[in-house]
């Protein structure tokens, strides 16, 4: 009997292996780059983010679906479609930029405001990490979970190099975690989910495009995830936005969400 998603995570994984293909072309590190308008103009864009928006929108939607993507004008016919193809080219462009091995091709697909199936490509690691509600993840073929770690204290967090960079991870309790700065956000999540990380957060707004992905695979390996409202919970908003995330096994949730009040109130006071 086939899975449920058997056939999207099939477009999925398809998807990713001609996208590993097109970055095939370039070097990290030793890209030219251009600064977008938008959100943040200080964002970098590649040639490669163009072409794999490209290859991807042309693999991925079929007649009937809607598509977001950062580096596609909005559309927001989307918000009439139930099914949603919600994608990064290059999650990290940044590190791509800079030749650091933190960034990704980022592919999710949300039905009726949930995002139920997704999938990671790192080329240069060569990691491929796929997974679906009901389905479990993989990493590479081999089946994944997230960690089964019992409390925070050792546990390793990744964190937004970026956010690190602008302190924004100081005040946290000494020792209450070991904390590993890493790039690209869906990334992050979906190292989470194969269980090769404990957990990660960011208290910084991110597009559900840069989410998406990570958040299926995070819920089908076993995994939270927390936004900032019950608002967020629902994807392909008008204004697809979260004003943060948590990704964690659920056992440690609730020291997470200890430590960031712990660091919230000592900074107030």
């Amino acid at each position: 009997m086939a899975m449920p998603w058997s056939d999207e995570l099939e477009r999925i994984s398809r998807a990713l292996e001609e996208a590993y293909a097109v970055f095939q072309r370039f070097t990290p590190g030793a890209v030219e780059a251009r600064r977008k308008s938008g959100d943040d103009p200080t964002d970098p864009v590649t040639e490669a983010d163009t072409q794999v928006d490209a290859l991807l929108r042309r693999l991925l939607p079929r007649e009937g679906e809607g598509w977001l993507s950062e580096e596609t004008e909005d559309d927001l016919s989307r918000l009439e479609r139930s099914r949603v193809w919600v994608v990064d080219p290059l999650d990290g462009t940044r590190e791509f930029v800079e030749g650091i091995p933190e960034w990704c091709v980022s592919v999710g697909l949300v039905v009726d405001g949930e995002p139920v199936a997704g999938g990671i490509c790192n080329p240069v690691t060569g990691e491929r990490i796929l997974g679906a509600k009901g389905m479990g993840v993989t990493r590479n073929g081999e089946p994944v979970r997230v960690s089964s770690r019992p409390s925070l204290a050792g546990a390793t967090v990744l964190g937004s190099r970026s956010e690190v960079r602008r302190k924004e991870w100081e005040g946290y309790r000494e020792g209450a975690f070991e904390l590993r700065p890493t790039g690209s956000v869906a990334y992050k999540l979906a190292l989470v989910a194969a269980g090769l990380a404990d957990a990660t957060w960011t208290l910084t707004p991110k597009h559900e495009w840069d989410v998406a992905a990570g958040v299926a695979l995070v819920k089908a390996a076993g995994g939270v995830i927390v936004p900032g409202g019950p608002d967020e919970e629902r994807f392909n908003r008008e204004k697809p936005k979260l004003t943060r995330l948590i990704a964690a096994p659920p056992q440690l949730l609730p020291q997470i969400e200890e430590e960031i009040a712990w660091r919230a109130s000592s900074r107030v006071d």
